[in-house]
């Protein structure tokens, strides 16, 4: 009798042991890396034409979320795809009057108390993704690294003196897809940020004393993930 009690007590705790085992397992072979993000950039304008510079402080405001498709066993490389929303401001000295098209003037810093170029879009996300993580680790180091596609669906001019105070709304010369190349290298939730653009912000109608505005954008700052 003792001993059926200690075999059954015996089968109980093996049961239990291969369910939480098995439950490991498949915890191990299923967890994905699905995140929100949520990044803050200082903006910079790259391939400037002459006479043509920025000042103040030009922000970024980005967010959204991010599908992981591992593609090996451990689960440590993987393929992100996600949606998001980015809202950039530029400021700089070309002043932009009209909308269809738009001209473009240099003006000087000293005629002027505002004048920037505010860029919203709808964007999607695409990484390579490597990482030290696993099923029961939050905490990992992790580099990115891959393209982001922007859709633009608002933008605005504003530009103001002493005397004129000039908003243009849904510019007309601008590219409405933009896109760039992203890598986001950090450690648990703190991570570097960049975004190199590849193609110009403005598009070929644009010019500046009958040259094409060939600028893109340069995005610098810090990349929050959240789980």
């Amino acid at each position: 009798m003792r001993f059926c009690m200690l075999l059954i007590l015996f089968l109980n705790c093996f049961s239990a042991v291969k369910a939480q085992v098995n439950q490991t397992t498949e915890q191990d072979s299923l967890y994905r890396e699905d995140q929100f993000y949520v990044s803050v950039t200082y903006n910079a304008l790259i391939d400037l034409p002459n006479n043509v510079s920025q000042n103040s402080f030009s922000t970024g405001f980005h967010l959204g979320f991010i599908r992981d498709f591992p593609l090996n066993k451990r689960r440590n490389i993987a393929l992100g795809l996600g949606f998001g929303y980015s809202f950039n401001n530029f400021n700089q000295n070309i002043r932009i009057s009209g909308s269809s098209p738009s001209t473009y003037t240099v003006i000087e810093s000293s005629n002027y108390s505002k004048n920037n170029l505010s860029l919203q879009f709808l964007e999607v996300p695409l990484e390579f993704r490597w990482r030290t993580s696993s099923s029961e680790s939050y905490k990992f180091w992790r580099v990115y690294t891959g393209l982001k596609f922007g859709y633009l669906i608002n933008s605005k001019s504003i530009f103001n003196n002493s005397t004129v105070s000039d908003k243009q709304k849904n510019l007309k010369d601008l590219n409405m897809i933009q896109y760039g190349l992203t890598m986001s290298i950090g450690y648990n939730t703190w991570n570097g940020y960049v975004y190199y653009g590849l193609n110009s912000i403005f598009n070929d109608v644009s010019t500046l004393d009958l040259q094409p505005i060939d600028m893109s954008a340069l995005k610098i700052g810090l990349i929050f993930y959240i789980l």
